[in-house]
């Protein structure tokens, strides 16, 4: 059986992370799938970190296990309590119920008066109480067996991606990837690279998931990204919740699409003999996505990681990766299947 290796870059978008959660599971279940390095931001980098040690500790199986444990926390941490009558509905009615509930409402309303700063000794970050249970150990692991890890953040001072890889990433690593500065205080740390205590905001301004480092000797040619942000809505956002949501999604893709712009530019040179093989190296991009369930969710269910939801977008993402597998397993290692000059001509 021969392994066909490949690159993940895994986007953040909050709770929708769970839609990678699914995508993972299922190609978990592919023997001859080999994950050599991840590259994630947000909730990816939260993604990333529970396949590898999950991988390292148990294998496939250990990947699954202790991606559902992941999961299972974050759904457990406080939330608006949504009553049970409601999980009848489908994700996409549920997402409109929820945006619209008052509690949702007055929080959106808060985080535009209120800075993170302003709640003084009250302040906590309900994800740090999950990224502390991690075993970094097995996450800085590095060998040839074991995929590597990249966590995308953003440095406040400069505005400038700062990636962190294996040995590097640490709870606040983690924290710093997936920290929105109208919800977290910055993540300070001190900075191997600059040698200064740094402050850090959301990787997905800069890197949502960052490309660059899965193009590093060794690594295969592959990179499958799975998108949880839309990149494209047919209906124009009217209500001020939708047309916010929308910025952050075009602002979350920007760093992502600038990145494919790049490869499919350096295609185009190699294929007509611009450029030669020895000059850049071919990249085979493949993507997951399900666009058409993402428009019908909102910020809302974003923000709010109910168990509801957060087991419809894993169903949604088993299902998304079913059917890739089906249509583009034999095109690993062979060809891309994401249509980069459509995207961009």
């Amino acid at each position: 059986m021969a392994v066909k290796r490949i690159n993940l870059a895994l986007q953040g978008g909050g709770a929708h992370g769970a839609f990678t959660w699914g995508v993972l599971d299922r190609i978990l279940c592919e023997e001859d799938i080999e994950i050599a390095a991840i590259s994630g931001t947000s909730a990816g980098a939260l993604n990333g970190a529970a396949f590898k040690a999950g991988m390292i500790e148990g294998g496939r199986q250990g990947a699954r296990d202790r991606l559902d444990w992941l999961w299972g926390e974050v759904g457990a941490r406080p939330d608006l309590h949504i009553p049970q009558w409601m999980t009848p509905f489908s994700l996409s009615d549920f997402s409109s119920a929820l945006e619209h509930s008052w509690p949702v409402m007055a929080a959106e309303a808060l985080s535009r008066v209120v800075s993170p700063y302003d709640y003084g000794p009250f302040y906590s970050n309900p994800l740090r109480a999950v990224v502390e249970q991690f075993d970094f150990d097995l996450i800085h692991e590095e060998n040839a067996v074991v995929p590597c890890l990249f966590v995308c953040a953003t440095r406040v001072r400069n505005g400038k991606v700062r990636v962190f890889k294996d040995s590097e990433i640490s709870t606040d690593a983690i924290l710093a990837s997936a920290c929105l500065p109208t919800l977290f205080q910055a993540v300070e740390l001190e900075d191997a690279e600059t040698g200064q205590i740094e402050a850090f905001w959301d990787g997905g301004y800069t890197g949502n998931p960052a490309l660059f480092p899965l193009f590093s000797p060794g690594l295969p040619e592959d990179i499958l990204v799975i998108n949880i942000n839309p990149l494209e809505r047919v209906d124009i956002p009217r209500s001020a919740q939708a047309i916010q949501n929308r910025i952050n999604e075009i602002s979350f893709n920007s760093s992502l699409l600038r990145e494919l712009r790049a490869i499919e530019f350096v295609q185009r040179l190699l294929d007509t003999g611009k450029m030669s093989t020895e000059q850049m190296s071919r990249v085979y991009v493949h993507m997951i996505a399900d666009d058409a369930l993402m428009n019908e969710l909102s910020v809302a269910t974003k923000m709010v990681p109910t168990p509801f939801t957060l087991s419809r977008l894993k169903e949604a993402g088993q299902r998304a990766a079913d059917d890739f597998l089906q249509t583009h397993k034999q095109d690993i290692n062979r060809c891309s299947t994401a249509d980069l000059r459509g995207m961009f001509g």
